[in-house]
């Protein structure tokens, strides 16, 4: 069984020829399930799917932080590198559109501000 922390130091290269290697077990033991092999070969089915699916995890993040350090420093960042949040977030008001006012409003409150009023204890 591959764990995360152990393939995370190996080089791109290294992670191909691993998920090679684990893709071609793969194939033997669907031949070996078809052909009536042994129960532990079977078995091994879900270890060695979920050893490459460990293994594109890894390389998938490795590549996206590759990328983010690309485009570090640059004016715009790509959309697979954005911050997710909700559609909903994406598109509400920045905290300076919400406190903008117009003139008028700005006059408005300056000529008639809150009343104040003082509660006798």
């Amino acid at each position: 069984m591959v764990k995360a922390y152990e393939i995370r130091d190996k080089t791109k290269d290294e992670l191909l020829t691993l998920l090679d290697s684990n893709r071609k077990e793969l194939s033997d033991l669907k031949v070996a399930k078809v052909t009536g092999g042994a129960a532990s070969k079977i078995a091994k089915i879900k270890s060695v799917r979920k050893n490459i699916a460990r293994i594109l995890t890894v390389h998938n993040q490795q590549q996206k932080e590759g990328l983010r350090k690309a485009a570090a420093g640059s004016k715009y960042i790509s959309k697979d590198l954005r911050m997710k949040k909700t559609r909903a977030m994406r598109r509400a008001l920045t905290k300076a559109q919400m406190n903008a006012k117009t003139l008028k409003q700005q006059k408005k409150e300056k000529a008639f501000p809150m009343r104040r009023f003082a509660v006798k204890a």
